[in-house]
C-alpha cells in the first residue's frame, strides 16, 4: 500500500451525517467515492437529470487539501457506461486554498433521464501532488521534429 496524506473534512450545515465519508471499495484503487448528499427538500426525490442536463451536485462536505496538493474530481466509470453520466470538466480541480462546500458537476451524456439520488456513489476523488510552472517569456522556442504540427500531425486522427 502506498502512503496516506491527511486530507482533513467537516460537513456543512446541511449535510446528512449518516452517510459515508469518501472512502476506497478496494485496496488497489486510486480514486474514493464521493456520495451525492442531498439538500434536505431533494432527498426523497432525488434530482432528475435530462438528456444533455448538468447538475451541481453537492457532497455535503468541505475539504482542506493539504498545500502542494489538489484533489482530483472524477466519473465514475460503471455510471459513464452504463448511463452517460460524466463530469463535464473532468477532472475537477479542489485548491488546496478552498474551503467551501465541495459540489460535483455532473452531466448526463446518456439518451434517457438519469435520476441522482441521495447517497449514490457519484464520482470518484483522487488526490494529486501539484508541480507549478515558472513561465518565462523568450524570443524563440527550440526546434524539433514535430514543430508546429498541430491536431492529426502524428497520425492519431485522420
Amino acid at each position: 500500500m502506498g502512503s496516506r496524506i491527511g486530507v482533513r473534512l467537516c460537513w456543512t450545515e446541511t449535510a446528512d451525517r449518516s452517510l459515508p465519508l469518501p472512502a476506497y471499495q478496494t485496496a488497489g484503487a486510486a480514486g474514493a467515492d464521493l456520495v451525492a448528499n442531498l439538500d434536505p427538500g431533494n432527498r426523497e426525490g432525488g434530482l432528475l437529470l435530462a438528456p444533455g442536463a448538468r447538475a451541481l451536485v453537492p457532497t455535503g462536505l468541505r475539504v482542506a487539501v493539504p498545500e502542494g496538493y489538489e484533489l482530483q474530481l472524477r466519473p465514475r466509470s460503471g455510471l459513464a457506461l452504463k448511463h452517460g453520466i460524466t463530469l463535464p470538466n473532468s477532472p475537477g480541480t479542489i485548491d488546496s486554498d478552498y474551503r467551501g462546500p465541495l459540489g460535483i458537476i455532473v452531466m448526463n451524456a446518456g439518451q434517457e433521464s438519469f435520476a441522482v439520488t441521495h447517497g449514490m456513489r457519484i464520482a470518484q476523488a483522487v488526490l494529486a501532488p501539484v508541480v507549478t510552472a515558472g513561465f518565462e517569456l523568450v524570443a524563440d522556442l527550440d526546434e524539433t521534429a514535430r514543430g508546429t504540427g498541430g491536431f492529426g500531425s502524428t497520425g492519431g486522427i485522420a
